[in-house]
């Protein structure tokens, strides 16, 4: 479990900007799932997606996600990731291979999994709400922005301590919200993958 709670290159919880976020998100908490909320809608809320309010610069590292207050939604997990582990709450990153529009091409969307005493690991979405997307804490239920709708489609079942190479990639290669958009990382499925069954309609970005 102690790799879910170290300090990296991309989730620096040890900058103090991020520790001072992580100490006022904590205050008055009385519980380890107390403070995961308060992290999850910080992020979830505060934090703007860079898509949807065409906000640049790109970010990924969680400092400068917190700093400059918006980030795709990979870069947002990097920061609530920091923000967790920050608080001593082991927190991983997760992600699902998704359409744009219910038809390929596909790309990979970034969660975190958080670990909770009562009910291990659970999945929670801070990219944002908006209409038609309604993530939410309501452990143990998962309520996370997009469902698997599509064939080719996929919940990855890894719990990474760190973002994916590709992800990160991208989001140095690119300086802009719109460069990013129109190269957003995705990976092959493996054939054996069982999470790939559609289920219902959904839309991701």
């Amino acid at each position: 479990m102690n790799k879910y709670l170290e300090a990296t290159e991309y989730i620096d919880w040890e900058n103090p900007a991020i520790l001072t976020q992580a100490k006022i998100l904590a205050e008055g908490s009385t519980s380890s799932e107390e403070t995961t909320r308060k992290c999850f809608e910080f992020v979830r809320d505060e934090i703007k997606h860079s898509w949807d309010y065409k906000l640049n610069p790109v970010t990924y590292k969680a400092s400068d996600v917190l700093n400059h207050g918006t980030g795709y939604c990979y870069a947002k997990s990097h920061l609530l990731a920091a923000l967790l582990r920050a608080n001593n709450i082991p927190a991983g990153l997760c992600y699902q291979r998704l359409t744009i529009t219910d038809v390929p091409p596909f790309c990979l969307h970034g969660l975190n999994a958080v670990y909770l005493k009562q009910f291990g690991w659970y999945r929670l979405d801070a990219r944002g709400n908006k209409q038609g997307v309604s993530a939410e804490f309501c452990p143990p239920i998962e309520k996370l922005a997009f469902p698997i709708a599509t064939q080719g489609e996929a919940d990855l079942l890894e719990i990474w301590e760190e973002p994916l190479p590709i992800v990160i990639q991208v989001l140095k290669q690119y300086k802009t919200v719109q460069d990013v958009a129109n190269n957003l990382p995705d990976i092959e499925l493996v054939a054996a993958n069982k999470s790939i069954q559609p289920t219902a309609n959904a839309s991701a970005d």
